[in-house]
């Protein structure tokens, strides 16, 4: 059977004037602004009537030159991703030292094989924050630390692990990679941490204060929050960022409706509800806007192992998984004033502007850096590090060093249109530690050109490349393709 949703009896209007398309005016006020506070003067935001809105040149570019850096709205890091790399819940910069880095990932690859293994090492120590291991902890741990990846398993010395995590052991040279000092969450939930107060107090503001499990919160509350979360770790970590828009706009109406209070000239519009300032709700609403939306059931690639016959089964599926999560979600933080945000409808069409939009967040390791420096080194240097570093990387295994990996809604970045000739691509460089979108030209681009990115491998034969195109829902018409096609 069908969901169904009884919020949008209720507010259908507010539904269908959150997800109405800006108009160009609003449109071009919210990129100049944007583009003002990132001090992108290179480019601009205009709107076509025939591919909708698209980044232009505001200068010229010459190949490799840096586009544009855009900081996300909102980004989660994947949730096996996180027994890998200890990162900012917020900039997803890398944070402790190079010797946690190591330490901390030998010893919660340990607890994760021992869970799946039914150990009860896993199930009591599970629940311990990343700070605090005893060494009763680390001499069951560090007896089969391994590269989860790994053909091999070297064995360290008994205390190794527990040295590293609690900053005894200072390996050869890692002064000269040194990471920001991990800030907890102001919250004590143990698993978000920052790499500055800055970073705490804005994902605090934006976002964590709503999604917060720390014991401080509400039994009731946190008890709610860790289901939705189980949900989503299982089923698709979509839902974790979803939610963090929602909870954003959620957080940004109670500000301008406190700034309303105090100066009510500013927001004179009626109210459309009796619990719902409408005026107050598109605004806070308006970072998202701006997002290209389809609802997700409607927008998600028919799998390659589902029949074609079984389409509508399969997205009527992918339907009821959404209204699961959000039932979750609204056990957990729901606010009667926004309620429409909590309609089927709204969190359909969030899940599929980020299905749609979303560009992968990859933040590379210092950990690999490190090895590397500690290849280069010249004898006698070399010989005497590799003394320590050498059955450190025996107990990592193959795969020594893996990169922070998850998945972020930049709001520029989603202006990009495709060519499958594009003339800039997403790339990091070697100074970009964080987890922004770093775009970079591929060719010299002249002022007043369109910048193209391709969402598909331009390798691919063109066939190929419409199928995958079609889950965008249009058909690629640029040179290659015209070239290429019947």
């Amino acid at each position: 059977m069908e969901p169904s949703c009884p919020i949008w009896s209720r507010c259908a209007t507010e539904i269908s004037a959150l997800l109405a398309p800006p108009s160009p005016l609003q449109l071009q006020e919210y990129y100049h602004n944007l583009l003002s506070a990132r001090q992108c003067s290179g480019i601009i935001v205009k709107q076509d009537d025939n591919v909708g809105k698209g980044l232009y040149a505001a200068a010229d570019f010459k190949e490799g030159e840096l586009v544009l850096k855009d900081q996300m709205l909102v980004g989660v890091q994947h949730s096996l991703n996180k027994i890998d790399c200890l990162v900012c819940s917020f900039c997803f910069r890398f944070i402790g030292s190079i010797e946690h880095q190591i330490g901390r990932r030998l010893y919660l690859q340990q607890l994760s094989a021992n869970e799946s293994h039914g150990s009860d090492v896993g199930n009591s120590g599970s629940s311990k924050h990343w700070h605090e291991v005893d060494s009763s902890d680390e001499e069951e741990s560090t007896q089969q630390c391994t590269s989860g990846s790994s053909k091999t398993k070297v064995p360290l010395p008994e205390g190794v692990v527990e040295s590293l995590m609690n900053g005894k052991l200072r390996l050869p040279c890692s002064e000269k990679f040194s990471l920001p000092p991990a800030v907890p969450c102001p919250g004590g939930c143990g698993e978000a941490y920052y790499c500055s107060t800055s970073c705490a107090e804005a994902d605090w503001e934006s976002s964590h204060s709503l999604l917060c499990t720390g014991d401080s919160c509400d039994p009731e509350h946190r008890e709610a929050l860790l289901k939705f979360i189980k949900h989503a770790n299982e089923t698709n970590d979509i839902f974790l960022l979803t939610a963090k828009a929602i909870a954003f706009t959620i957080l940004k109406y109670r500000k301008l409706k406190a700034v309303s209070l105090e100066e009510p000239a500013n927001y004179d519009t009626p109210c459309v509800s009796s619990h719902c300032n409408l005026s107050l709700l598109l605004e806070a609403w308006r970072p998202i806007s701006m997002g290209h939306k389809r609802r997700w059931w409607d927008c998600i690639a028919l799998p390659d192992d589902v029949d074609s016959s079984d389409e509508d089964s399969f997205r009527m599926q992918i339907k009821e998984l959404a209204y699961e999560s959000l039932q979750l979600l609204k056990s957990a933080i729901f606010d009667k004033e926004c309620e429409p945000l909590f309609s089927l409808d709204i969190y359909g069409h969030i899940i599929g502007m980020f299905e749609l939009n979303n560009l992968d967040l990859v933040v590379a390791s210092p950990v690999e850096d490190y090895f590397l420096y500690i290849d280069d080194l010249t004898y006698p240097n070399k010989e005497e590090a590799e003394k320590v570093t050498q059955p450190i990387l025996g107990a990592l295994g193959e795969d020594y060093s893996i990169c922070c990996q998850g998945s972020a809604f930049f709001p520029l970045q989603s202006c990009f249109n495709h060519s499958c000739c594009p003339s800039a691509k997403a790339f990091k460089r070697d100074e970009d530690k964080d987890g922004q979108a770093t775009i970079i030209a591929l060719t010299s681009i002249c002022k007043g050109e369109e910048i193209t990115i391709s969402y598909v491998d331009e390798d691919l034969p063109f066939e190929e490349r419409q199928a995958s195109l079609a889950d965008y829902g249009f058909r690629c018409r640029c040179s290659k393709c015209i070239a290429e096609g019947p």
